[in-house]
């Protein structure tokens, strides 16, 4: 996305707040690890991984004149904010959802992109725990939000042609995909996500295929619309060199 971005001359950053991240494509502008680190935090209270994370972003909330000195320099540009993959930061706990509140409040319009790997669509199980889970973070985060099925490069031939249902889940043929990989006892349970699925008809995919500039222009298009990105924005007043070429002579 970065390099589509920058391709399209569109200003774009990077910001990093996943305090456990080894290594990037392209150096974040803003990085959570300036302040803390997943493996201090573990080295020094002894903390586990997942709870590391969690008093990495209390951490963080109690240090927020850091983190708005670091985007106020950015308030007019387009911000990739690049999260922990810890499903319990969007579904359980509500840190994220007071971080995406405090962006609004300082005046940056969000969006939330779920992102489920392709390979969850081979196990229907899998598949219907990502979708639940994406329904609970779209539920506990309460900002415009997109669902993206990535690698879509690594699908197998004999998927491509059955994906349509798997960008908007057909409840009652993943249902019977689900029965057949789980035991009869469960079968109820499966007809009841399938249902609650059904009728809140909040979840669909964009797929995205990195390989394909079309594939990520699609995602981006939908990003861009769910916050109105563009429809707001000032002309940028020329350099003050380029307002008068005659006026150093």
């Amino acid at each position: 996305m970065m390099q589509h971005c920058e391709a399209a001359k569109r200003r774009v950053h990077l910001v990093n707040l996943d305090p456990a991240a080894e290594r990037f494509e392209y150096p974040p502008a803003v990085d959570i690890r300036e302040l803390i680190t997943l493996e201090d935090v573990m080295e020094e209270l002894g903390y586990g991984p997942n709870g590391g994370l969690i008093y990495c972003f209390e951490f963080l909330m109690d240090n927020l004149d850091w983190l708005e000195e670091q985007l106020g320099d950015y308030e007019d540009d387009y911000l990739i904010l690049d999260c922990p993959g810890q499903i319990e930061l969007y579904t359980h706990i509500p840190i994220m959802r007071r971080m995406a509140r405090l962006l609004q409040q300082w005046n940056f319009q969000v969006v939330g992109v779920y992102c489920l790997e392709s390979q969850f669509i081979e196990d229907t199980a899998k598949y219907f725990a990502g979708v639940m889970s994406a329904t609970a973070a779209m539920s506990m985060l309460e900002i415009p939000h997109i669902n993206v099925m990535t690698k879509m490069d690594l699908v197998s031939d004999t998927l491509k042609d059955k994906m349509d249902r798997y960008f908007d889940p057909d409840p009652l043929l993943l249902a019977d995909d689900a029965n057949k990989t789980t035991g009869s006892r469960f079968r109820e349970l499966n007809q009841a996500i399938a249902t609650l699925i059904d009728e809140f008809s909040m979840v669909s995919f964009l797929p995205l295929n990195i390989r394909d500039e079309d594939s990520i222009a699609y995602v981006l298009s939908h990003a861009d619309n769910a916050i109105q990105w563009g429809e707001d924005q000032e002309p940028k007043e020329p350099n003050d060199e380029l307002e008068d070429p005659m006026a150093d002579e």
